[in-house]
C-alpha cells in the first residue's frame, strides 16, 4: 500500500468514526470495533487503523483501554457555566472544524414575548437572529437571539454573515451583568429540523440575558442535543 493511499484511508477512518460519535449514532460508552475488524472493513493495514484511533483518542473522542478495546468518551464539558463563552472556541476545543449559518435575521418592533425575554420597554426595536453552529460539518448548537437596538444600535446594520452574533456583541459592547437559566426540553419541530435530530429528542437549553450600564443588551437561547453536551461549574464554599 503506498503512502498516499494509506494517508487517505487514515483520514477516512477518522472522519467516519468522528461522524458517528458527533451524530450520536455511537453514544458515550459505545465500544468501537476492534482494530482487526476495522482493518477488514477498510482493507488496510493495522498500522493505519492504530494511527486513526490514536488521533481520535488525542482529540478526546474515544478512550483506549488495554485488553478491552476503544470506547466513546463522555461528552466534553464546558467548564465555566457563568462565563460568556465563545462557541467557536468550544467546538475547536473538541478538535473539530467550526462553522455557522444564519437562517434568520429580522429587525422589528418588540412583541410581548420579546419584551418578556429581553426586558425592554414596549415599542422598543429589536433584531431577531437565528443561527446554527456546526462542529465537524454537523449541527452542534441552535442559537436564537434577540438584541436590543436601544442599547446596541449598531446591530441594525450588522448582517452577521462573517462573525456570529455572540462574538460580534462581545467585541461591540461591554456587558456588566448576566443571568443564566439552564433546563432540559424535548426537541420540537424547529429544533429537530435545525439540529438534524428526531423530534422529542432530549436537549439541553442554556438561556442568557445580559445588560450593560445603558440597558438590556441581548437574550439568547442555546439548544444542544442532550447526549452531546454537558455543563460544569467550579465553586468554593462561602466565607465563614
Amino acid at each position: 500500500m503506498n503512502q498516499s493511499k494509506d494517508a487517505t484511508l487514515h483520514q477516512r477512518i477518522v472522519s467516519d468514526i468522528e461522524g458517528r460519535i458527533v451524530s450520536g449514532e455511537w453514544p458515550p460508552g459505545h465500544r468501537i470495533p476492534f482494530e482487526l475488524d476495522l482493518t477488514k472493513e477498510y482493507d488496510c493495514s493495522r498500522m493505519t487503523v492504530n494511527k486513526a484511533l490514536t488521533q481520535l483518542a488525542k482529540a478526546g473522542l474515544i478512550e483506549r483501554r488495554k485488553k478491552s478495546g476503544s470506547f466513546v468518551t463522555q461528552p466534553q464539558a464546558q467548564s465555566a457555566v457563568l462565563e460568556i463563552h465563545d462557541i467557536r472556541a468550544e467546538v475547536q476545543s473538541l478538535n473539530l472544524s467550526y462553522a455557522f449559518t444564519v437562517s434568520k435575521r429580522e429587525q422589528r418592533k418588540a412583541k410581548a414575548e420579546d419584551i418578556r425575554r429581553l426586558d425592554v420597554a414596549p415599542g422598543s426595536s429589536v433584531v431577531d437572529v437565528v443561527c446554527v453552529h456546526l462542529a465537524g460539518g454537523r449541527p452542534f448548537c441552535l442559537e436564537q437571539r434577540l438584541i436590543s437596538l436601544a442599547t446596541v444600535p449598531e446591530a441594525a446594520t450588522a448582517d452577521f454573515s462573517e462573525t456570529a452574533p455572540g462574538a460580534w456583541l462581545i467585541n461591540q459592547i461591554p456587558w456588566s451583568s448576566a443571568e443564566h437559566r439552564i433546563h432540559a426540553v424535548s426537541a420540537g419541530p424547529d429544533e429537530a429540523a435545525a439540529l438534524d435530530i428526531a423530534r422529542h429528542t432530549a436537549c439541553l437549553v442554556v438561556e442568557r440575558r445580559t445588560w450593560s450600564n445603558v440597558g438590556p443588551v441581548t437574550h439568547v437561547r442555546f439548544t444542544y442535543p442532550g447526549d452531546r453536551h454537558a455543563l460544569v461549574a467550579r465553586f468554593a464554599p462561602a466565607s465563614q
